[in-house]
């Protein structure tokens, strides 16, 4: 794009092109950054080792969160209260029970 087309456009028309070019950067910079650690996976690989061993940065593990609440007919099943209410939780106060009734 050429200056003086640059210079035909609004305020917002320049923010807007500001927001996409920054996007743009964003992606081609991730991009680039898979693409290295995928060159670099492949010859940790070659020398017998993983990345992650190599870094000593071991991959996250998603943690699940702390049960508060049970299901008094099935103490397996469990609750973080968050997220969506599963049925037996919802059953339970229907039928007169409070959440304190159910916390562990």
């Amino acid at each position: 794009m050429s200056a003086d087309q640059l210079n035909a456009l609004s305020l917002d028309e320049l923010k807007s092109l500001e927001r996409k070019v920054a996007k743009a950067i964003a992606g081609f910079e991730d991009r680039q950054r898979q693409a290295a650690l995928a060159a670099l996976e492949v010859k940790a690989k070659e020398l017998g080792f993983s990345l992650a061993e190599l870094t000593g940065v071991a991959p996250k593990a998603k943690s699940r969160g702390v049960p508060k609440y049970a299901n008094p007919a099935n103490p397996a099943q469990t609750w973080t209260g968050k997220g969506r209410r599963p049925d037996w939780f919802i059953a339970a106060l229907e039928a007169g029970k409070s959440p304190e009734d159910l916390s562990l």
